[in-house]
């Protein structure tokens, strides 16, 4: 690498609704900029809308976490292994990443998705039907936010929802920035440890769930593995839940502070698949799941990458990148922001989008029809924002109406 890091990754949100305040700075004034990493390396940030997708679409950077030049993000985290080294698709390049995805792909078409959408409607009317019943103000992340994704990926996986605690305090401690690393890697363990019993359960007579289903379509195939399986059962089950689970509170919250907005979707629903692609781009939650590592030279943006330099392709930067979005800063649900890259681009786009993008919507529409008078219980500046956590967020939400 050439050049001096003037940056150090990650970087914290200063303001709940922007991203961090260098962003804006290396996008315009050096947009593929080397900075150094928590540990003492360093790597490149490449931070504009056309250069994220070129890096993210190019297989000369690598999505392989567990080669040893791979960018780490904290500190320790060489150390961090799924027991066994399973890889989940995450971590997979080509020619395996292709037929591993095909492999669940199909759990999550339009049409699946279609059959799930009255299931995931009552999900979300009982939830509300508990909020109403019970004392005000409420929590909105507990009572609504976290179970709804949740039942829905535990009701998917064929996993028991009376277990949700296990993996809810175990994913908070494995996307927690502060996290003492032996402490993630034992929640690590112990969510891989229980799906890998729970589809042993499922084995000699494999149910109708998707895990199940896999096991019967592996099995078939002759390329059935256990722990395998809970590898890719570990991956649908914490990022099906933790990620949805902060856009329902940051969605809802950005709408409540905003009356605008929030009347011209009460007037038209029609309008609201349109707010959920600019609520995503906004937000961009997951900044930093688009790590890359060079493994053949590449230029982008006029820079040269070496081969074994890591790169981390900036999908919040990209999103409020002007050249791809007029006012970029401005939330505007009218703007149609579906070429934003919160889910990613290219091979490793996010495979659950579209559940993430129907649960949105329902429940959003729902919310705000069945109660049309909620509200904000406490001022934005006092909410507790997931700014020292990987996947962003709120821990609280209160709401009252």
């Amino acid at each position: 690498m050439t050049g001096t890091a003037q940056h150090e990754f990650p970087m914290t949100r200063t303001c709940p609704f922007s991203p961090p305040p260098a962003y804006r700075e290396i996008r315009e004034e050096e947009p593929v900029s080397r900075v150094r990493l928590p540990e003492g390396g360093f790597a490149w940030a490449v931070s504009r809308h056309e250069d994220v997708r070129k890096v993210l679409g190019d297989r000369r950077f690598s999505s392989d976490r567990q080669h040893p030049d791979f960018p780490k993000l904290t500190a320790g985290e060489a150390a961090a292994r799924r027991p066994d080294d399973e890889r989940t698709l995450i971590d997979m390049d080509a020619p395996e990443h292709g037929p591993a995805r095909r492999t669940v792909l199909g759990e999550f078409t339009v049409r699946r998705l279609e059959a799930l959408t009255p299931r995931i409607q009552q999900i979300v009317d009982d939830r509300v039907d508990a909020m109403l019943a019970g004392p005000k103000p409420v929590d909105l992340v507990a009572a609504l936010s976290l179970p709804v994704p949740s039942l829905v990926i535990c009701e998917m996986l064929g996993v028991p929802y009376d277990d949700h605690a296990l993996f809810q305090d175990n994913t908070a401690k494995i996307v927690g920035r502060a996290t003492p690393q032996p402490e993630r890697q034992a929640a690590f363990i112990a969510v891989q440890r229980y799906l890998v019993d729970l589809v042993a359960a499922k084995e000699d007579d494999p149910p109708d769930d998707l895990l199940g289903r896999q096991i019967r379509k592996l099995t078939e195939e002759g390329t059935y593995r256990r722990t395998s399986l809970a590898t890719m059962g570990f991956l649908l089950l914490v990022a099906g839940h933790e990620t949805t689970a902060n856009m329902i509170s940051l969605s809802t919250m950005a709408l409540l502070r905003d009356p605008d907005q929030l009347a011209a979707i009460r007037a038209d629903p029609g309008r609201t698949p349109g707010a959920v692609e600019e609520l995503l781009r906004y937000f961009t939650i997951l900044d930093t799941a688009t790590a890359r590592l060079c493994v053949e030279d590449a230029e982008i943006g006029g820079q040269l990458i070496r081969a074994g330099d890591g790169v981390l392709a900036l999908t919040h930067s990209a999103n409020r990148d002007p050249r791809a979005f007029e006012n970029p800063d401005d939330l505007d649900i009218g703007r149609g922001a579906r070429h934003h890259l919160a889910f990613g681009f290219g091979p490793h786009q996010c495979l659950g989008q579209n559940l993430a993008r129907t649960e949105l919507r329902i429940v959003l529409d729902t919310l705000f029809r069945r109660i049309p008078t909620l509200r904000l219980a406490a001022d934005v500046d006092d909410l507790p924002f997931k700014s020292d956590a990987f996947i962003y967020g709120l821990y609280e939400l209160p709401v009252t109406w």
